[in-house]
């Protein structure tokens, strides 16, 4: 006789609660762990992208046309296939390619540079009016970078974000597929794998759970520091 829906998805009783949550801390890890590098990287390289386009000349055309194709690699090659291709590398700068750690360099590579982007896009959104009078007034590079610059494209910035890391989060499910731990490696290795589709659908929640909150926090802080 076949199994009854509770007996084969509502079954919690096949659940062990020690490997859930290292489950989720492994996630959570990695997903913070890699956004902190994402952000610092990301908003270097978006000013660098930024700063090199807003005056074009030969160099700085050349520069940033280098910058792009570096930054468009590493975006568009998809997650996966960019994580076994840096294996060696991965080895090389944390000593494993299995475990939370061993997903963090593939993640950084694959995300900064789409946070580049959106920086960028954020930076040339603000209002030149306010950017030639910053100028006008004396302010340095650094004073127009921090006092200008940031705070007026802070929303834009918060929204890039935000939008990153829940990429990032479906990230982690995928290298957990291959190795790297977490609920993505739980839903698949403990769940699918065993037939054990129970663990499958609450990893699946939880990370919709996980996702929900990244979202309503950035929504949050986006209206916040909107000054429209």
């Amino acid at each position: 006789m076949d199994k009854s829906f509770s007996e084969t998805y509502l079954n919690f009783e096949q659940i062990d609660t020690e490997t859930l949550r290292q489950a989720i801390f492994d996630t959570l890890f990695m997903t913070i762990a890699s956004m902190i590098l994402v952000f610092v990287i990301g908003l270097l390289l978006g000013l660098a992208l930024y700063t090199l386009g807003r005056k074009k000349n030969g160099v700085r055309s050349l520069l940033y046309g280098v910058v792009s194709i570096i930054g468009n690699i590493f975006r568009s090659t998809p997650f996966m296939i960019l994580m076994v291709l840096i294996i060696p590398f991965t080895k090389l700068l944390v000593g494993t390619m299995l475990g939370a750690k061993a997903a963090i360099p593939a993640l950084v590579l694959s995300a900064a540079p789409f946070y580049a982007r959106l920086v960028e896009i954020a930076f040339r959104e603000v209002d030149s009016g306010v950017l030639e009078a910053a100028d006008s007034m004396g302010a340095s590079y650094l004073e127009v970078i921090y006092k200008v610059l940031i705070p007026e494209s802070l929303p834009a910035l918060i929204s890039g974000i935000t939008v990153t890391t829940i990429t990032m989060i479906g990230f982690t499910a995928m290298a957990g597929a291959i190795g790297a731990g977490g609920l993505g490696a739980l839903a698949w290795q403990e769940g699918y794998q065993r037939g054990n589709y129970t663990v499958t659908l609450l990893a699946t929640v939880i990370i919709l759970i996980i996702v929900f909150i990244v979202q309503g926090v950035g929504d949050f802080l986006t209206k916040k520091t909107d000054k429209r």
